[in-house]
């Protein structure tokens, strides 16, 4: 299931509180986990259970969504999963469509709203297919029951904007210069306390999961990956 969310949903304030580096570090650092694949002929149910009278921005690939969602076994009912128990029980943030969640649930949450709630049906082959997960105790070919509520819709960590928020000098292209300048900011604005190797560790692995080239910048072509924005 995704890795991630809360016991009550937090001020709008909060939820945006310190998110420039956790953009930076879902979109260059961590490498979104595989779904299983699955059978053509197979989909995703989804129930509509609330909608907002005001519906918008509706999600696409690659945007950021804070939500909170439990998960059952359609075999039983039985809750392997409830987000508000983990992390403190605060929403989870996920990159919409990158293989951060399962399959079923990266297809059961787009074009969704903030305020709408769902109850989504996933089939094995869009979920842990035929292996199942034992550590989430998950049999093998399991159909899951998803109850979903999503909170918030962002621009993507590999968005226009944010690509243009590291860009200083605008040519197109992130220098390490640019990226390490970015990292002091948002490690200053987050107030957590690092080991001073963590800066060029960090720095040193973006470049590494990100120059294909090794020219030493990281073009637009390479940043942007989700391809749903133009640059």
């Amino acid at each position: 299931v995704a890795r991630t969310v809360p016991r009550r949903r937090p001020p709008a304030s909060d939820m945006g509180r310190g998110l420039g580096l956790l953009l930076l570090l879902l979109a260059l650092l961590a490498a979104p986990a595989r779904a299983e694949g699955g059978s053509a002929e197979e989909e995703v149910e989804i129930e509509v259970l609330h909608l907002p009278e005001a519906c918008s921005p509706k999600s696409k690939k690659g945007d950021l969504l804070n939500a909170h969602y439990d998960g059952f076994l359609a075999s039983d009912g039985s809750k392997f999963y409830c987000s508000r128990t983990q992390n403190e029980g605060h929403p989870k943030w996920f990159v919409l469509g990158v293989g951060q969640v399962i399959k079923g649930l990266d297809i059961a949450m787009m074009n969704m709203c903030p305020g709408e709630k769902r109850k989504v049906t996933i089939p094995p082959s869009l979920a842990y297919g035929q292996q199942g997960y034992a550590q989430g105790k998950i049999p093998p070919n399991a159909t899951l029951i998803f109850e979903i509520e999503l909170y918030a819709v962002r621009k993507g960590p590999r968005s226009v904007e944010a690509f243009n928020q590291i860009d200083k000098d605008g040519d197109k292209k992130l220098s390490e210069l640019e990226i390490s300048q970015y990292l002091k900011e948002e490690f200053a604005r987050d107030g957590k306390k690092r080991h001073p190797s963590a800066h060029d560790e960090i720095l040193a692995d973006i470049f590494k999961k990100n120059d294909h080239d090794g020219d030493g910048f990281i073009s637009a072509k390479e940043y942007n990956v989700y391809q749903h924005d133009e640059l």
